[in-house]
């Protein structure tokens, strides 16, 4: 894939429906689900998820946020942004079964972090992870239980995506050459 690449946002919103219409599928019965988002790329679409799966099952689901800035194996030579979203997460998170949601799967390595920083704050009973995009390409053993959208991508290729909390005409995947 050389070219550029972009799906629009009935397309990001008609992913988003498949996601969710999985997760119900496959959780709708678990009394303990929760979300929660990595920051940043992972947060709207876990609001997004999180809205669709409550309007199916017709209850609340819990929601928070995971920051990796402090778990990243790059520290070293991509120091801390600045603007940081903090880790905030619902006191159900001991025991609960967490679906981990964020925008791109591509080495694993964010997802790790995730995960450490999620253990560190409770132990779930189980986490399962919900991805927008897998572009492939892993460097560590992770794979997405529940993929949006599957790009067969290069490595010297940038994948963007933009979802807000609500639908907006500006959501989007693009595919870019670096």
């Amino acid at each position: 894939m050389t070219t550029k690449l972009k799906f629009s946002a009935p397309e990001v919103s008609q992913a988003l429906d498949r996601l969710a219409g999985a997760i119900v599928e496959a959780c709708g019965s678990t009394q303990n689900l929760m979300f929660v988002g990595v920051a940043d790329g992972g947060v709207g679409v876990a609001h997004r998820l999180a809205e669709k799966v409550e309007e199916s099952l017709g209850r609340k689901i819990p929601l928070g946020i995971v920051d990796v800035s402090f778990h990243r194996d790059d520290i070293g030579s991509n120091p801390i942004p600045k603007a940081v979203v903090p880790t905030n997460l619902p006191p159900e998170v001991e025991g609960s079964s967490c679906i981990l949601v964020d925008d791109v799967i591509f080495s694993g390595r964010t997802i790790r972090a995730a995960l450490n920083e999620l253990f560190d704050q409770g132990r779930p009973a189980s986490v399962e992870l919900a991805v927008l995009v897998d572009r492939g390409h892993r460097c560590l053993p992770f794979s997405a239980d529940y993929v949006g959208i599957e790009l067969e991508t290069t490595l010297d290729q940038n994948v963007e995506v933009s979802v807000g909390p609500a639908h907006t005409p500006g959501d989007h995947v693009t595919v870019t050459p670096l």
